[in-house]
């Protein structure tokens, strides 16, 4: 994530609120040290990007699901 000096913020805010728009996040730093992050208001939370589990409780696998095509499989490549 780009690191962007308070100064230069100030200077070129125009410019840098159209890239936070864009989806390009930002840290403004003071004297080197991060201040704030700068990001699109519709910008999704860590919590609202997880992807793992994210079908959890919705599909079920089968029992026999590392069975199924077997028969293919094998007629296929051992043939």
């Amino acid at each position: 994530m780009e690191t962007i000096n308070i100064h230069e913020a100030k200077t070129h805010l125009s410019r840098l609120v159209e890239k936070a728009a864009r989806g390009e996040s930002f840290v403004i730093a003071k004297a080197g040290q991060p201040m704030v992050r700068v990001t699109a208001l519709d910008t999704p939370t860590a919590a609202q990007r997880q992807r793992i589990g994210f079908l959890s409780g919705r599909i079920s696998v089968p029992d026999d699901f590392n069975e199924m095509g077997r028969e293919t499989i094998t007629e296929d490549f051992e043939a």
